[in-house]
């Protein structure tokens, strides 16, 4: 399928041009790389149209699947698109037309709020999941600030812990069509998470996750109080967390390496303690 993204703005630095695959009605845009256990990455609600340091570093260890949600990146926004349940659907849907039965599946973020759903809705197909600084609980007394409803500076300030790097990711707000761009992928996040910011029934529904899961941590983060990550791990059976020192909630670019090293990691033990499972029958 070829698709042309010629009228989405390109960001300044790490940008990759996007392979396309139908899914439904929906031309969505990913990009692949790397060989061995296949690897379904969603993104959190920015950063797109690129292949980060953070993917490259993963690919190097498993065959890595980076798609676009709808309404975000090149994926333009379909009529459908109305919440979790969508999305849900959405990626059931893609992994079938990628021809894969069973993933491990990462999120990041607003990424990881849909990976945890997937897993609940759809256990079988995940070889393992990975949550970095998830989204999607309600922690009482801690409320997750708006992205939308501050300026951009604010919130880049917000997510970065470190600020060496940031300059590399930011998009360029002097650029009217990157402005645009920016206001169109806000509007996807409030269609789908403006109120409420988290889904009460997701709680009691992580009990049927049935795969190995791993929850990261950022050190310092300001946006998503530690005390999701830490919900999470509780609530997700057989899971474990780790913290990634010196962080924000934009670990995935602060410490991208280390990151994407302690993913690899959980992922390899996953598939050894598979084979000693299956050599031990």
């Amino acid at each position: 399928m070829s698709v042309s993204s010629e009228a989405v703005p390109r960001p300044r630095s790490y940008y990759n041009e996007p392979q396309w695959i139908g899914v439904g009605d929906l031309d969505v845009a990913y990009r692949r790389k790397g060989t061995g256990e296949p690897t379904l990455f969603l993104h959190g609600a920015g950063f797109t149209r690129m292949w980060l340091p953070f993917h490259e570093w993963l690919s190097q260890s498993v065959d890595l699947i980076a798609p676009e949600h709808p309404g975000y990146g090149a994926t333009e926004m379909p009529d459908w698109l109305e919440g979790f349940e969508d999305l849900v659907l959405h990626y059931d849907d893609l992994l079938d037309a990628f021809g894969l039965e069973t993933v491990h599946l990462v999120g990041y973020s607003l990424g990881g709020w849909i990976a945890a759903e997937l897993a609940v809705y759809y256990p079988p197909r995940l070889r393992s999941l990975t949550l970095i600084t998830p989204a999607g609980l309600r922690i009482l007394g801690k409320p997750i600030p708006s992205p939308i409803a501050m300026p951009p500076e604010r919130f880049f300030d917000l997510i970065f812990n470190d600020k060496t790097n940031m300059s590399e990711y930011l998009p360029d707000f002097e650029s009217l069509d990157e402005i645009v761009h920016q206001w169109g992928e806000a509007t996807t996040l409030a269609r789908i998470a403006w109120n409420p910011q988290y889904d009460l029934k997701l709680e009691r529904r992580l009990a049927r996750v049935t795969c190995p899961s791993l929850v990261v941590k950022a050190e310092n983060d300001r946006l998503i109080p530690g005390e999701m990550a830490e919900r999470y791990a509780e609530l997700l059976p057989g899971s474990r967390i780790e913290t990634v020192p010196g962080t924000g909630h934009a670990l995935a670019y602060e410490q991208p390496e280390k990151l994407a090293a302690a993913i690899a990691e959980f992922i390899d033990d996953v598939g050894a303690s598979k084979s000693a499972l299956e050599a031990a029958r």
